[in-house]
């Protein structure tokens, strides 16, 4: 539709602040620019001058989801008023939406709408809508600037961040795409309100993946602070999401288009694309995939120096987490689908 509109001991769970600073500004210095983030309580409020001033005079396509727009549309109103002409594109949910046929249907809508090389696009909604609206950002008309306002703690704490864009072919996930980094990501936590439980979950396993890589403290937290976490508290979550996106700010800016280390992000993500890919990504959501990746990594990792105690905490962090058990896949075309991953 388009409108004009190492591990260290657990730390007590009260040592998890109440909520990240508000609105706390960060900024992310890649080699074509910088990327400003708000996060945090507030973030969107605060983004209304900064948002204001990226629009004013310019014609903006804004992507998002049926779902999203109902549930969340209402909070952008005023925040788009300066652009020319907001059009509202809509696509499908998850990864449906990172296909050929989307992305071209997209392209052509927007030139049809007059988009221009000054046109902007907002990529309102979860990962795979980041994903999808920054690929298209970043070819249409060569690049036109794109903001993410990222919906699912998932996308908060990693998809949104970092400029890493694709669409999906049936023989790989993210198989086709480019660097774009985003101008401005707003992550606004009274937006995961409305996260379903599984969705919540699925986001949390990427907070996980990015302390057990890079922040034994954090995971610590995370491991206290699990019954709070799950149970959708708001506080907690906003305080974790906001500490995960900053080490992966970290982490993009000593590596911006994954030459070295910035790999150590992609932890559990090889077999977790293979699986995906071999359920037609249909049934399993991305941070499901990514947690049983992380496990069957552990069972590569401890024959091979990681302590066991460090492993059996993981594991039992993803089992609280990801409950479920794996999908069934045959696992020849499994092995063939590892070979293609990055």
């Amino acid at each position: 539709m388009e409108d004009s509109v190492p591990m260290e001991d657990s730390v007590p769970a009260e040592e998890l602040p109440p909520s990240f600073p508000s609105a706390a500004p960060l900024a992310l210095r890649h080699p074509r620019g910088t990327t400003r983030l708000l996060l945090g309580e507030g973030a969107l409020a605060a983004a209304a001058a900064p948002l204001g001033e990226w629009l004013a005079g310019r014609r903006a396509f804004l992507l998002t989801t049926p779902r999203v727009w109902g549930l969340h549309g209402g909070s952008l109103g005023p925040l788009l008023a300066p652009a020319t002409a907001v059009h509202r594109l809509e696509v499908p949910e998850g990864e449906a939406a990172k296909s050929l046929a989307e992305t071209g249907r997209l392209w052509s809508a927007m030139l049809a709408a007059g988009g221009k090389r000054d046109s902007r696009l907002l990529a309102f909604g979860g990962g795979s809508v980041g994903d999808l609206g920054g690929f298209v950002a970043g070819a249409f008309l060569r690049g036109i600037a794109c903001a993410q306002l990222p919906t699912t703690l998932l996308a908060q704490v990693d998809a949104a961040i970092g400029g890493k864009t694709a669409i999906d072919l049936p023989e790989a996930k993210n198989s086709v795409g480019l660097f774009h980094h985003p101008d401005l990501v707003v992550a606004e936590p009274a937006w995961l309100r409305t996260l379903p439980p599984r969705e919540l979950r699925a986001g949390l396993v990427e907070a996980v993946k990015v302390a057990v890589a890079l922040d034994a403290a954090l995971f610590a937290r995370i491991e206290a602070a699990l019954p709070a976490l799950l149970a959708g508290e708001p506080a907690a979550l906003a305080a974790v999401a906001a500490a995960a996106a900053t080490l992966k700010v970290g982490v993009v800016e000593a590596d911006p288009e994954e030459a070295g280390v910035r790999a150590v992000l992609n932890f559990g993500h090889t077999l977790g694309h293979a699986l995906e890919t071999a359920a037609g990504y249909r049934g399993l959501l991305h941070g499901e995939a990514v947690a049983w990746g992380m496990r069957f990594a552990l069972r590569l990792a401890v024959p091979r120096g990681l302590p066991a105690v460090d492993a059996a905490r993981l594991e039992r962090v993803l089992s609280e987490v990801v409950p479920a058990p794996p999908p069934d896949v045959d696992p020849g075309a499994l092995a063939i689908l590892l070979g293609r991953d990055k």
